[in-house]
Order: structure tokens, then sequence, then C-alpha cells
């Protein structure tokens, strides 16, 4: 009998993303596709000597095999640094055999072309740990490596000592590397969004580090809609509409397997595994806006609209980001032919482009002026838009970022001020 279909759900979504990781390795490195193709007679040998990670629960390891996590605290970096960890030890599964395959497979081809390091960041929740679970199980068959993250953000009592739980976790899964990065959340933004940009911090200076190809995020269906009804509040355009890209980060870095499967299947996945989970109490605070968007927002909807509702937005997410990336395309087409000889932007050739084109243009100008993208909303564009279709001889509009935008001479001068 085969496992149960929520657990067949997340193995499936994993397995097509670590197949897309693996081809996209291929093309920068061919020798990899026939290592790797080596490899694949011996995962499947191995896969029917054991049992593999997902037969055995949790509970049923011996204690004492559990090693004890190191952490290290850091303040959370500027830019794209971040805190120090250091790595951990297997856990017992690769002690008791099930990662025979990648250890046997190892040996010749690993010298040429070594295993590419698929990484998993998991706070402990229901997503994440399932995620945890399927690229555990997944990855050896591939001939991957496979590590995972946890971040501690010190924002609840008792936040270092669950993260070094979560840690354990992850090695009895049999992941390798395993690291609990601990930060400090600034204030910036709010709190939610310091502690999402200390987190990417966290991960993207845990890839350096280890050498990583990607990392994988637990974001499910669930998520995709909540984000879409935030974009939708703040008026942002259809880019705020895309919601989360399942492929984000530099040279795409962030992997989101998860978003068409929705939060009950992977809370479900978790159940029939014996995979314990931690549910973080900040989801159901109704200081966090997206806490009540989960609690109260979205069963208003779908009360007053039916079921159905967090299908459609995710489905608008993608035909939104399908849509966005096209008008990206042609706006950066579009740019070299209304600047001059000089590299200034011409009025006039701005002024007959589509709106949504125009004002794409005018947001990558300003940005390159020295506007943070973070900062910089839809309003601040309607100014400027306006400095081409409204023209009445206003003066100079001030941006974030200490940037000034002004009309002289049929030209649109965009710099800091």
């Amino acid at each position: 009998m085969g496992p149960h279909p929520a657990v067949a759900a997340i193995r499936l979504a994993v397995r097509r993303v670590l197949h897309d990781i693996l081809n996209e390795q291929s093309t920068h490195h061919p020798e990899l596709q026939t290592a790797h193709a080596a490899q694949a007679p011996h995962a499947s040998q191995a896969r029917h000597d054991s049992p593999g990670p997902r037969m055995t629960a949790l509970s049923e390891l011996p204690p004492h095999t559990v090693p004890t996590p190191s952490r290290t605290r850091r303040a959370a970096p500027q830019g794209r640094s971040a805190p120090q960890g250091r790595q951990g030890s297997p856990g017992p599964y690769a002690q008791q055999g099930a990662h025979a395959p990648q250890a046997r497979s190892a040996q010749a081809p690993r010298e040429h072309a070594p295993s590419p390091l698929v990484l998993v960041a998991c706070s402990g929740g229901a997503d994440s740990m399932a995620l945890a679970s399927a690229l555990a199980f997944e990855a050896p068959k591939l001939g991957i490596r496979a590590g995972g993250i946890t971040v501690d953000h010190g924002l609840q009592a008792g936040s270092d000592l669950r993260a070094d739980e979560v840690a354990e976790r992850l090695r009895q899964l049999g992941l390798d590397p395993v690291e609990a990065v601990a930060v400090t959340v600034g204030r910036e933004g709010g709190p939610e969004a310091a502690a999402r940009d200390a987190r990417y911090a966290a991960l993207d200076a845990a890839a350096e580090r280890h050498g990583a190809g990607a990392i994988l995020l637990g974001h499910t269906r669930d998520d995709q809609a909540e984000t879409v009804l935030l974009g939708l509040a703040r008026g942002s355009g259809i880019r705020s509409l895309s919601g989360m890209a399942a492929v984000s980060g530099a040279d795409g870095r962030y992997r989101r397997p998860f978003l068409h499967i929705d939060r009950q299947t992977a809370r479900k996945a978790c159940m029939v595994q014996s995979l314990p989970v931690w549910d973080d109490p900040h989801n159901a605070d109704p200081a966090y806006t997206r806490s009540r968007l989960r609690h109260e927002g979205l069963p208003a909807l779908e009360k007053a609209l039916g079921k159905g509702v967090v299908e459609a937005l995710a489905r608008t997410a993608q035909l939104s980001r399908d849509d966005a990336d096209a008008l990206d395309a042609w706006a950066s087409q579009a740019e070299a032919t209304v600047r001059d000889a000089a590299g200034c932007l011409e009025c006039a050739k701005l002024y007959v482009l589509p709106p949504a084109v125009r004002r794409r243009v005018l947001r990558r100008a300003v940005i390159e002026a020295g506007a943070p993208a973070g900062s910089l909303f839809a309003r601040h564009i309607e100014e400027v838009d306006r400095l081409i279709t409204g023209w009445r001889g206003q003066g100079a509009i001030n941006l974030p970022g200490k940037v000034v935008a002004q009309r002289q001479g049929g030209r649109l001068v965009i710099r800091q001020g």
C-alpha cells in the first residue's frame, strides 16, 4: 500500500522542485547529469533495503542518539550578511542506514561532481515540518544532499530552546547540515517586516556558508491567498496581487513547492507520519495583520462568498504574475526607446506608452536614482506620472530616498536632491 494521500502530495511537490534544481544545475555543470544518472540505481535499491526516514516515528528514536545542538546569537546584520551558526552532526537516521544510498553514491562521482545541497527553512510548524520530511525522503533518491535551517527571532520567551528542539527534529529526519541560527530583529517597517528581513538575511548567509543551491520554503496556498488580499488592501497594483513567486531570490535561491497545496494537507501529512509540530502563538495573535486576516478576514469572505475563495485567490496570484511579468518585459524593452542620446527620459515619448508600461519605466528610473523599492508606493509613481500626462508647470516631486523628480525642457529629470 502506498503512502497516505497527503504524504504523497507533499512528496510529489518536493520531487518536482528537486528535479528542476537538478536540471538547472546540469545546464551549468553537464558532468552532474552523468553523476546523478549513476547514483539513481543505488538509491532505488536502497529504498528496498531500508524503510526510509518516514517509516519511523520520532518518538521511537533512542534519546541518546540525538546530539546536543550548538548555537550562536548575533545581531541582525545590515545588507545580506547574517549571523553565524555552527553545523550540527548527522542524525540517527543516518546512523541507521536510511542515508545509505547517499553514502554509496557519493564515492567516485562526488570527487568530480559534488552533489548539490538543498536546505529547508523550518520553523517547526506543520507546513515546514511537512516540507522537511518530504525533502529528507526525496533528496537521497536523486543524489541530493539535504540540510535544514531554523531561525530563532528571539521574540518569545524560550524561543532559543524551541529552536534547538526544531534543529534536533531536523537531524532526526536525517538532514545534514542543520543549524539553529539566532537573530536580533530590528524595528524598521514594523515587527512583521523586520522579522522577515532578519530571517531572509540569515537564510541567505546560511546558503552562502554551506554552498547551498536552493532553500525550500513552506508557504502554502493559504499563505498565497493571504498575501494576495494584503496586496489588494495596499492598492499597489497588479504586482502586489501576484503573491509569492514559486522561485525567487538571487539566482532563484528560494523555492516554494507548496503554493498549490493547502495548509490542511501539510498538517495531515505531519499527523500521519507522527511528526511533532509547534504552533506559533503569533499566528493567532490579533495584533498582527496577517493573523487577523487568517482568522477573521478569510473566514468572513468564505461565509459571504462560499467555499473556494482561497483557491480563487491563489489562481488570481498566478494570473497576475503572468501579466506582470509580461508588462515588465515590455517596459524593459520600451525604456531604451524613450531616452535621448544623453540618457535622459523624453516626456513626449513616455506620453505615448500605455500607462501600465510607462509607470513601470518610471518606477525603474526612480529606483535606479536611489529610492528604496520597499518604500516606493503606487501614489509616488502616480505623482511622477502626472509630470508626463498632466503637466501644468508643477514643481519638483520629493520621493523616498531623497530622490527628486522634475520636468525640465521636455525631459524628465530624476536624481537624488
